[in-house]
C-alpha cells in the first residue's frame, strides 16, 4: 500500500465561502472572506459588534446578494453575483413574443379578428406566468435558467432545501402557537402531501401527519424539551426558548447549522447546557455548525478553528490556542496600548 493510501484522507467540505463580499452603498460590510467548513466540525465566527458577522450569515443563507465571491454548498454553487443576467428577461418575454408573431401572422393569412384577440391573451397570460415564475422560482424555472448558462443567487428557501439550518440572534418563534407546531412548521420541506391530500384527508396526509408528529416529539426530546410540546412558545422560559429554535431548524434536517449566538442572555447553567447540546449535534447527528458567539468560553473550549472579524475583513484565523494568542485579535477587543 502506498503511503498517498494510508494518508488519512481530508473531511468533505460542507460549504465554502470565497471572497465574499457584500457592500451597502459605500459601505463595506464584509470584504474578501474565505472561509470552509469541514464536514462534521464546528467553526466559531467572532469579532467585536459591527465587525459583519451577521451580514456575513446572511449572504450564505442566501437573505442578502454578495457584492462579489460566490458561497458553494457541497461543492455546488448557490450563492454569487448573477452571471448573464441580462438574458433572464429574454427566456420569459420570448413565449409571448413568438405567440404574438404567430398570431400576427394568421390574422394577416385570415384576417380573423378573433385569431387576433385570442393570440393576444395567450400571449399576454405566458407573459404573465414566466414573469410569476420569475418572482417565485419554481424549480423547473431555475433548472431552465441554468441550462440557460444564467446563474441567480439561491433565496433562503433554496438554501434550506439545499441542507442549510438556522436560527438568529433575536429568538424568532411562532409566539402563539405550541412548541411541537414550531417544529412541525420547521419540517415543512419534508412534507410531501399536497393541497388535496390535505383537503381529502388522505391516508398519505394521515401518516404523513402521524409520522412529522412522532419525530418533532424526538427532536424536542434530542434538545431536552421532553413533554414540552404542547406548551405555547411564549410561555417557555427563555433558555426553553433558544432550545425550541434550534429544534425547530432541526426540523429541516440540514447539514450544516448557523447558530447566532445561541447562548447570548442565558445564565452558566443555560449556557453549558447548550454547549454541551451543541457537541451532542456533532457527535450524534454528524452535523457541522458555523457559530456566531461573544461568549469566548463557550468559543474556545467547543470551536475546531476560529474565524476572527474586525471591521468586515478577517484579521485571523485558526485554532482556538492560535487565535487566543494571536495580537491582532487581543488589539481588536482591548484596543491598541498607547505608545
Amino acid at each position: 500500500m502506498t503511503a498517498a493510501a494510508m494518508a488519512p484522507q481530508a473531511p468533505e467540505l460542507v460549504l465554502q465561502a470565497r471572497k465574499v463580499t457584500k457592500a451597502f452603498g459605500g459601505l463595506v460590510a464584509v470584504r474578501e472572506i474565505d472561509l470552509e467548513i469541514p464536514q462534521g466540525s464546528i467553526i466559531s465566527l467572532i469579532g467585536p459588534n459591527g465587525a459583519g458577522k451577521t451580514t456575513f450569515f446572511n449572504v450564505i443563507v442566501g437573505i442578502l446578494d454578495p457584492t462579489a465571491g460566490d458561497v458553494r454548498l457541497g461543492g455546488r454553487r448557490m450563492i454569487g453575483r448573477p452571471v448573464r443576467a441580462y438574458l433572464e428577461p429574454v427566456i420569459w418575454v420570448l413565449p409571448s413574443a413568438v405567440i404574438g408573431v404567430l398570431a400576427a401572422l394568421a390574422f394577416a393569412v385570415t384576417s380573423s379578428a378573433e385569431i387576433a384577440a385570442g393570440g393576444a391573451v395567450i400571449a399576454i397570460f405566458a407573459l404573465a406566468t414566466m414573469f410569476l415564475a420569475a418572482i417565485v422560482r419554481p424549480r423547473w424555472y431555475v433548472q431552465l435558467l441554468r441550462r440557460g448558462g444564467i446563474f441567480r443567487s439561491a433565496k433562503p428557501n433554496e438554501m434550506v432545501h439545499a441542507g442549510i439550518g438556522r436560527t438568529f440572534q433575536n429568538i424568532r418563534l411562532f409566539a402563539n402557537m405550541t412548541a411541537l407546531e414550531n417544529v412541525l412548521v420547521g419540517m415543512h420541506i419534508q412534507m410531501r402531501s399536497n393541497v388535496v391530500d390535505a383537503l381529502l384527508s388522505t391516508r398519505k396526509a394521515r401518516e404523513e401527519e402521524v409520522w412529522a408528529e412522532g419525530k418533532a416529539n424526538e427532536l424536542l426530546s434530542l434538545v431536552g424539551l421532553s413533554g414540552r410540546g404542547a406548551v405555547v412558545a411564549r410561555n417557555l422560559p427563555y433558555g426553553d426558548q433558544r432550545r425550541l429554535e434550534l429544534a425547530r431548524a432541526l426540523g429541516s434536517n440540514p447539514k450544516l447549522l448557523l447558530l447566532d449566538e445561541p447562548t447570548a442572555g442565558m445564565n452558566p447553567n443555560e449556557t453549558a447546557t447548550m454547549t454541551a447540546l451543541i457537541n451532542k449535534l456533532r457527535s450524534e447527528l454528524g452535523l457541522s455548525v458555523l457559530l456566531i458567539e461573544h461568549d469566548m468560553r463557550v468559543v474556545m473550549g467547543i470551536s475546531d478553528r476560529i474565524t476572527v472579524l474586525d471591521h468586515g475583513e478577517r484579521i485571523a484565523e485558526g485554532t482556538p490556542e492560535e487565535v487566543r494568542a494571536n495580537p491582532k485579535v487581543i488589539e481588536a477587543y482591548l484596543g491598541k496600548p498607547p505608545e
